[in-house]
């Protein structure tokens, strides 16, 4: 096990081990225990109870945070004609055809989500292999697999995170920077918490929200009571 460092140690102090804290205080917590320099990330990490390995528990969606993640995502567009003009007209960072897609086929995947127009699927199928695992395959259900390229990359740009749970039923989220204000960070907590609690399998059986935590880069996790939500909070 790595040494921790002497500010990751005495961030650690200040938290509990084992507390669940209510959202305001985990968040406030998170900025005051980030240890980096720079502006760090902050990250929340659920652990789901449901079966990824069955269709109906395979919990997947987007998601717009109301103040965005901190940093621009980066968009490639699969697209010809107008429609690729209107992508890049959007902001997108790369369009194409079949010049792109034989680039991401060689292994490049230096972007944060991808986007095509329907006629394109049949070539970007082919695409799977790469994509697929990274979790960045165009998706009808995601509105990655659209005529409105244009919308696709503003949405994208503005805040809006595509998720899927993964083999062990965990889902990640970057929810923004410790320079965020802590409502901000709460605001887009909330609106996560909100969209995983409506996704939730009517077939799942038992807790469903499992475990919660907040973290920033390179500092300590902190439990997260995610029975409580901001409206909870905003009630007493």
């Amino acid at each position: 096990m790595a040494k921790r460092s002497k500010n990751y140690r005495k961030a650690a102090e200040l938290v509990q081990r084992g507390e669940l804290y209510p959202p305001r205080e985990a968040f406030d917590l998170a900025k005051k225990t980030s240890v980096t320099k720079f502006d760090s990330t902050v990250e929340v990490m659920f652990r789901l109870g449901v079966d990824p390995r069955k269709a109906d528990q395979l919990v997947r969606g987007t998601v717009n945070l109301p103040h965005g993640t901190g940093k621009t995502a980066r968009v490639i567009v699969f697209a010809q004609g107008p429609n690729a003009q209107a992508a890049l007209d959007a902001g997108a960072d790369e369009v194409g055809d079949d010049d792109l897609i034989a680039k991401v086929e060689g292994g490049w995947t230096d972007f944060d989500a991808a986007v095509a127009t329907p006629d394109m699927m049949g070539k970007v199928g082919r695409l799977g292999r790469v994509l697929g695992p990274r979790g960045l395959m165009p998706n009808p259900k995601t509105g990655t697999v659209t005529m409105d390229v244009a919308k696709a990359v503003s949405d994208i740009k503005g805040g809006r995170v595509e998720f899927r749970v993964d083999k062990h039923g965990n889902l990640a989220f970057i929810v923004g920077n410790t320079s965020f204000e802590l409502e901000q960070l709460l605001d887009n907590y909330s609106a996560v918490q909100e969209e995983i609690l409506r996704l939730k399998p009517t077939s799942a059986k038992g807790k469903y929200i499992r475990k919660a935590t907040v973290s920033t880069t390179m500092g300590p996790g902190i439990r997260l009571d995610a029975t409580k939500t901001r409206k909870d909070e905003e009630e007493k």
